[in-house]
């Protein structure tokens, strides 16, 4: 078991209201750099929110609300969206990054279905279980 702090403490982690019980805290998102996927950028994952189905954002640099990124959806066929990256940069990252989702995809889909009820060590074994790519 990991300390407590610690995953609060690694950049990327989404979380909401703090409970009595530091362990029962709910993680809604994930942010992962390149030392954790293999790409370039950071891919933004989440569990099921919105009207939208199963999905991963890329940015370039760090995560905002409404900055430019790829969207990867989760579909058998996945597809891959650019929203408003300039096109040179959106067509070398999409094919890597698309690779990554679908090297990923059941563990994302799990994410994305369960994990606002995971525990902080279930986020930390998903987290550590996802494949890089070389």
């Amino acid at each position: 078991m990991r300390p407590l702090g610690v995953l609060a403490g690694r950049p990327g982690i989404g979380h909401h209201a703090a409970p009595a019980d530091p362990l029962d805290e709910l993680f809604d998102m994930v942010n992962l750099p390149r030392k954790d996927t293999g790409l370039d950028g950071v891919i933004c994952v989440s569990t099921a929110q919105g009207q939208h189905g199963p999905r991963v954002k890329w940015f370039r640099d760090r995560p905002s609300r409404d900055g430019a990124c790829l969207t990867v959806t989760l579909e058998a066929r996945p597809r891959v969206l650019n929203h408003g990256l300039p096109e040179r940069v959106a067509a070398s990252a999409s094919p890597r990054v698309g690779s990554w989702a679908e090297l990923n995809r059941e563990a994302l889909l799990r994410f994305w279905h369960e994990g606002l009820s995971w525990s902080r060590d279930e986020v930390n074994d998903f987290m550590d279980g996802l494949k890089k790519l070389p």
